[in-house]
């Protein structure tokens, strides 16, 4: 049986059983000189216990949890001793008894209260012994930034559980009024730019950042302060009524996710323009169980389409979808989940010819580039043709709007798999037309957390014990985060008129072992010495720098002055249909060296990645010299 869930009303059994004993007692001395009747006694009693529960029930003051309780709680515990003593006091007027029964009454519930307030106090003083007793052996010394509201309740829950991994050792807050006081017997220290002189020669090996409202440009810099000091940070981000809830305070902390350490603000688009765009429409998603595709079928469940259609090979990760959809949005939700491949045209027919969608977002694709350098003819027949396929039915069954998934990779690419996606950007270009279907392509970098994205890897190594590997100190990435990119490509998909390349302006870029070497501190190691980097050279056909895609002169802003559109130039329909019919026979023979040389030929910008790199670094330091 679950206790927890009938404390409550053994509390207010006990304080029962406390009024009645206090005025049993009271009352006994006359009830030995037979002054008054036993049957009397009991009588009046009841009725004091009964207009008590009553009201105590009306002010819900058992729903607390007592652990937890503060100044409000107690009030409520006195406001309903209060409120039903005046019954009591009512219906004895009504009926008209001896006001002795009052006044007497009135020092029993006096006395009740006394040690039902004794009694909680008496506990919590006791859970707070017991909590703290070696309170360092086995668990971590922390030190909680922000002595604010939920801070504080993170410090109380935690000093409450017996079984936390976390013992509260101080705080830190910037405001001069909260130093050298303490909460929850904590003392409080400041300010925080002072961070790393206040933890020198403590036990704290974690700091919890607990300040749930800072500007981004005030985060930033606490997140680099915490780097300074060997110390693991956790972030604190969930609601504090969670943290009230009774729900163990250690669920409640998060490790630093690369979201923390961008240095920006997310990109926050128009969802009522994305709400018009979606709502009653029958919206399929090739690729929809992998990381962008997912979270685009989630993103539009949200804006209640007329029917979503999630078409992917993989099933696990469809079915996980599928289950998740339908657990948020209910059994009802107009779900079809087709597992298929975009490579199969006659299968795709079906689909559409079954569902004649309306909008189409194509993320289907193979994107690992070492893999795709190896397997070249499996990234043709994948992003190119399988691209080719969607497109041309997508047009066939007069689709509104295809919106293709592309990478900053297609521009100027240095990989097979950048090039297929060039070619990708290209068959949309040739199958535009002024009426029909409107073809569009969304264009983005590094997606944080997305399959195979160096984040996750980053994070395992790390947990692992190292080494972190990065293939060159050199590097510099944009990123943005998965909801972003999803986002953006319903969004554009909204803009989308005739051919368009959408582009997300993704702030300042990030030197990878920047990233790397405060994701070592940040997780309480020191780069170099706890963890090893090592530097294991470029993968086949990886740059060394990503280019800024918004510095073209062949971009302009849409409404939204975080998307930029690049108007580019349509390709003859019957030039493109020649030269994919030469680049299927070469992917279908297996012929590697035929194949680089085809995409080479089709895509003129495709060039060896280790003349970009060198052109790259020359360009670096002549930048740095001047």
């Amino acid at each position: 049986m679950n206790f927890s869930r009938y404390r409550g009303y053994f509390v207010l059994l006990m304080d029962l059983i406390l009024i009645f004993i206090c005025n049993f007692a009271l009352f006994l001395p006359a009830l030995i000189r037979e002054d008054i009747r036993l049957y009397n006694l009991l009588l009046h009693i009841g009725l004091l216990l009964i207009c008590f529960f009553i009201m105590q029930l009306l002010f819900k003051t058992y729903e607390s949890l007592w652990r937890y309780a503060e100044s409000r709680e107690y009030l409520l515990l006195f406001s309903g001793m209060a409120f039903g003593f005046l019954l009591y006091c009512v219906l004895n007027l009504i009926l008209d008894t001896n006001r002795i029964w009052i006044t007497q009454a009135l020092t029993g519930t006096a006395l009740a209260l006394l040690f039902m307030l004794l009694f909680r106090f008496s506990y919590r003083i006791y859970r707070r012994s017991v909590n703290g007793f070696n309170a360092n052996a086995g668990k971590k010394s922390i030190a909680i930034i922000g002595a604010g509201s939920a801070g504080a309740a993170l410090a109380a829950e935690l000093l409450s559980l017996p079984d936390t991994r976390y013992h509260p050792y101080c705080f830190i807050d910037d405001d001069p009024a909260k130093k050298g006081k303490r909460i929850q017997g904590i003392r409080v220290y400041g300010p925080i730019n002072d961070l790393e002189e206040i933890l020198r020669d403590t036990p704290v090996t974690e700091i919890v950042l607990a300040a749930l409202h800072l500007p981004l440009e005030r985060r930033t810099e606490i997140l680099n302060l915490c780097a300074k000091t060997n110390c693991r940070l956790r972030i604190l981000d969930d609601p504090i009524s969670q943290i009230q809830s009774g729900k163990p305070s250690d669920s409640n902390l998060r490790s630093v996710q690369i979201e923390d350490l961008l240095g920006r603000k997310q990109v926050e688009l128009n969802n009522r323009r994305i709400a018009d765009f979606v709502e009653d429409k029958t919206v399929l998603v090739t690729g929809g169980g992998g990381s962008i595709g997912s979270a685009l079928c989630s993103q539009i469940a949200a804006y209640k389409p007329r029917r979503l259609v999630i078409v992917d090979i993989a099933e696990n990760s469809t079915y996980d979808l599928q289950n998740e959809l339908l657990l948020r949005y209910g059994r009802d939700f107009p779900l079809s989940v087709e597992i298929a491949s975009v490579r199969d045209r006659q299968k795709i027919d079906r689909i559409f010819e079954m569902y004649h969608p309306q909008l189409v977002f194509h993320a289907a694709a193979h994107k690992h580039v070492p893999l795709m350098e190896s397997c070249p003819e499996e990234a043709i027949k994948n992003n190119v043709f399988g691209t080719y396929n969607t497109a041309v039915t997508a047009r066939k069954y007069h689709a509104e709007k295809f919106v293709l998934i592309s990478t900053d990779k297609a521009v100027n690419p240095t990989n097979i798999m950048g090039a297929t996606k060039y070619l990708c950007e290209q068959i949309i270009q040739s199958l535009r037309t002024k009426n029909g279907t409107c073809f569009a392509a969304v264009r983005f970098g590094n997606v944080l957390g997305s399959n195979g994205s160096v984040i996750p890897l980053f994070s395992r190594q790390i947990a692992h014990g190292g080494p972190v590997t990065i293939t060159d100190k050199r590097i510099i990435r944009y990123f943005m985060t998965i909801p972003e990119a999803a986002q953006l490509v319903l969004e554009a998909g909204s803009f989308a008129d005739s051919g368009e390349v959408y582009v997300l302006d993704m702030g300042e870029p990030v030197r990878i072992i920047d990233l790397a070497e405060k994701m070592i501190l940040l997780s309480g190691y020191q780069p170099y010495t706890d963890i090893a980097i090592e530097e294991v050279g470029l993968r086949p056909g990886e740059k060394l720098y990503e280019e800024l895609l918004t510095a073209s002169a062949d971009l302009d802003r849409t409404e939204n002055e975080k998307i930029f559109v690049e108007k580019a130039a349509p390709a003859d329909p019957d030039v493109m249909a020649k030269m994919l019919d030469e680049l299927a026979k070469a992917a279908e023979s297996g012929d590697r060296e035929e194949i680089f040389r085809m995409l080479h030929r089709m895509v003129p910008t495709f060039r060896e990645p280790e003349i970009v790199n060198a052109e790259a670094i020359r360009t670096q330091v002549c930048t740095e010299s001047a």
